[in-house]
């Protein structure tokens, strides 16, 4: 069994920052691409930025410049470091894991869940 733990979130002031963790634990034999995505009530899950076992990245246009993602592989943890923060950015974020368990087994994990309010 695979698990992933979502941290950091919470309420926070227009120009303020944040910084998400989730970390990784379980059977797992490597993680390749991981990842943050939000979601607004109602509405679909959203790409927010993604990191690649080789450390290459990609962002959202809105959060470009802003948010800045990293991976610490041999903890099996993504962070998610939010500056900049406007009221637009509220969600509840979820983390992201493709993990290899073994020759057979891989496939797409989530983290629970945590919720960021910005107040305006």
């Amino acid at each position: 069994q695979v698990q992933l733990v979502e941290s950091g979130g919470g309420l926070v002031q227009a120009g303020g920052s944040l910084r998400l963790s989730c970390a990784a634990s379980g059977s797992i034999l490597s993680i390749n691409d991981m990842g943050w995505y939000h979601q607004a009530p109602g509405k679909q899950r959203e790409l927010v930025a993604l990191i690649t076992s080789d450390e290459r990245t990609n962002y959202a246009d809105s959060v470009k410049g802003r948010f800045t993602i990293s991976r610490d592989n041999a903890k099996n943890t993504v962070y998610l470091q939010m500056n900049s923060l406007k009221h637009e950015d509220t969600d509840v974020y979820y983390c992201v894991a493709d993990v290899v368990r073994n020759s057979k087994l891989r496939r797409n994990y989530w983290g629970q869940g945590t919720q960021v309010t910005v107040s305006s």
